[in-house]
């Protein structure tokens, strides 16, 4: 059993081994109680995540990767206090079924990795109350395989980073220089049980899948066009991507390129090596959209104007 982990905790790559039931905290600093950012509607994802009306979106808080650039550093920063986070099961499903309740069929789990037998007790109460919506595992790549196969059958539609096929730079930005194998593994077992299909149902939703993401850096065009080999190599070249351009430095930063927006030309390389490695399947992000995704967690709606 998943929850069970939680006495010595291997839920994540990381293996820390607290005693989280006791209040020990690992590298993600939490124990064994919820902690949710936001629950809030989102119309950003891909276009088969959101449908037309929207994913119901839970943001769990804190994160097994600490990524200098995070866009959601305002919640994912280990180093914050987690009990502003806290929230209890009932609370969480109420207003998770509160969206349900407006026709959004969707729900999506943002970095649960850590938060996995929390996820669980969501659904399973979910569930208890007679919801059976589609489940959505948006994760940052940094998962156990070991862990994955016991969502199989709970997982609708994968949703992973591929950020780093570079160790170097997976160490540098993301202290996980064990990365490129570890999530490779993971997205293997993700492939394992959803395949290269994507089932979109008549209003548009994806309903059974793996979309895996990669977000272009500055400076970092070479490990890109790696990580578009590598999936095309060792998962499948029929498998769906969606290749970003959203970023932005959300701090300054010692290192020159990351202070800077990608470059046109390296965002084009990428998208020809996207063409030429036979990598169809997918979406891409239109250049210069980054003012379009900066989500603000000070906010009951995050990803509203303000």
């Amino acid at each position: 059993m998943l929850s069970n982990n939680l006495r010595n905790c291997t839920l994540c790559p990381r293996e820390c081994g607290v005693d989280r039931t006791k209040g020990e905290n690992g590298y993600c600093r939490l124990d064994d109680k919820i902690y949710i950012s936001s629950i809030c509607i989102h119309k950003g994802e891909e276009p088969p995540v959101s449908g037309d009306k929207g994913i119901c979106n839970v943001f769990f808080s804190h994160c097994n990767m600490q990524c200098v650039y995070c866009q959601n550093h305002q919640i994912s920063d280990n180093s914050s206090p987690a009990d502003k986070y806290r929230i209890t099961l009932e609370s969480a499903v109420n207003k998770i079924s509160a969206i349900l309740e407006t026709g959004i069929p969707a729900l999506g789990f943002v970095s649960p990795t850590h938060q996995i037998p929390q996820m669980l007790a969501i659904i399973d109460e979910l569930h208890k109350r007679s919801y059976k919506p589609i489940i959505v595992y948006n994760s940052n790549g940094y998962d156990k395989a070991e862990t994955l196969k016991e969502l199989e059958g709970i997982v609708d539609v994968y949703l992973p980073d591929f950020k780093y096929s570079d160790p170097v730079l997976s160490d540098e930005f993301s202290d996980t220089p064990d990365y490129p194998r570890t999530s490779m593994m993971a997205i293997k077992e993700m492939y394992r049980q959803k395949g290269a299909s994507v089932i979109i149902d008549s209003s548009g939703y994806a309903r059974s899948g793996l979309i895996i993401r990669h977000l272009v850096l500055p400076g970092a065009v070479e490990n890109s066009l790696a990580v578009l080999r590598t999936i095309a190599e060792e998962i499948s070249p029929e498998v769906h991507i969606s290749l970003m351009s959203q970023y932005y430095p959300p701090r300054h930063f010692d290192r020159r390129e990351l202070n800077e927006m990608i470059n046109a030309d390296d965002y084009l390389r990428v998208t020809d090596e996207m063409e030429k490695l036979g990598l169809e399947n997918g979406w891409l992000q239109e250049y210069g959209s980054s003012d379009n995704y900066r989500p603000d967690f000070n906010k009951d709606h995050p990803f509203e104007d303000k």
